[in-house]
């Protein structure tokens, strides 16, 4: 069944090229113009995640997520916040409001998919993917199988989940905590440095087949994948 995403934006030449491409990626997609329209449009027909817009006509984007978070039927809707309000702050306001990951323009398309994806995942893992392809690799969650280019990838199990997390955000760039965290667990002691041996580890399992490295080393901030 295809995942059901409503997208709540108000600059049209973006909501044509979000539309277009989320179709393009398999999900069925509506639209609203301003907050009005995709309260009335969920309470219609909830979707399975919806995208929203932080500066809308009529209610904002913040106020339709407080809304639907008191709402009982729509409080656990998954909600992404797609906006140009970047600062820690406004982050922090969106979050506490009740979104469930926050997007900042301008943003990649592929990025944006991996956190929808990921949001599936966690609140409705029926609809997730359970291939996710990034340029040239393709991650096979179910079975546990990565390739590229059409050539299989042997990856030892932390490998895998290191690149199951990057592949979800490609592009961003994680600090070793980040990884450490969302690899390990936050209660496993491990040493920062750790990451560096599993991400030499999983280098050299992708680039095997001398395709280029796809791993993107930012000094002194941590580690990205391009998505390209």
């Amino acid at each position: 069944m295809q995942p059901h995403i409503l997208v709540v934006e108000d600059e049209d030449a973006l909501s044509e090229l979000l539309q277009y491409n989320l179709k393009k990626e398999g999900f069925r997609v509506s639209m609203a113009a301003d907050g009005e329209e995709a309260l009335m449009l969920v309470e219609e027909r909830q979707p399975d995640v919806v995208v929203l817009d932080w500066m809308l006509p009529k209610v904002s984007g913040i106020e339709v997520c407080r809304r639907l978070r008191t709402r009982q039927e729509s409080r656990n809707l998954p909600i992404i916040m797609l906006t140009a309000r970047g600062e820690e702050a406004d982050r922090i306001r969106g979050l506490d409001t009740g979104a469930d990951d926050y997007v900042v323009k301008p943003f990649l398309m592929q990025e944006l998919f991996a956190r929808v994806r990921a949001v599936l995942r966690r609140i409705r893992p029926g609809l997730a993917e359970d291939n996710v392809v990034v340029g040239d690799i393709t991650i096979d969650r179910v079975a546990h199988r990565v390739t590229r280019s059409g050539t299989e990838v042997h990856l030892g199990p932390t490998e895998f989940r290191l690149l199951d997390y990057l592949i979800q955000h490609p592009g961003r760039v994680f600090s070793r905590e980040q990884l450490l965290d969302a690899v390990w667990g936050s209660d496993v002691y491990v040493e920062a440095r750790t990451v560096d041996v599993h991400i030499g580890r999983l280098r050299k399992a992708l680039n095997k087949a001398g395709d280029g490295d796809p791993i993107r080393t930012v000094r002194s901030a941590g580690y990205a994948l391009n998505p390209n």
